[in-house]
């Protein structure tokens, strides 16, 4: 089991910037990809940025250059620097993790957090 909390969401303006933060405890070590989603009104949960197997980072397009992920081990967190957002980055932001172990995978999520980008 992996329990994820976030943090950092909240009101932006646009061109403005955020941080949040996902703390992992549990079976951290078992990890093997973990990052951000988000979920926009009327539209389906996205990537965003996550960190996977070999220690390739992937982001979606639409945020290249805009938002930075990064980690810390010792802690178990991983962090979604937001730059220059806009207000399409509008979205619940939702940390996740997957172990993959043997063929078997497990998706384990968090609670969300908001994040409202005024124009």
């Amino acid at each position: 089991q992996v329990q994820l909390v976030e943090s950092g969401g909240g009101l932006a303006q646009a061109g403005g910037s955020l941080r949040l933060s996902c703390a992992a405890s549990g079976s951290t070590s078992r990890v093997n990809i973990m990052g951000w989603y988000r979920r926009a009104p009327g539209k389906q949960r996205e990537l965003v940025a996550q960190f996977s197997s070999g220690s390739s980072t992937n982001y979606a397009d639409s945020v290249k250059g805009r938002f930075t992920l990064s980690r810390d081990n010792a802690k178990n967190a991983v962090y979604l620097q937001m730059n220059s957002l806009k207000p399409e980055d509008t979205a619940v932001y939702y940390c996740k993790a997957v172990i993959a172990v043997l063929g078997n995978r497990l998706d384990y999520w968090g609670q969300g957090t908001q994040v409202t980008v005024s124009s």
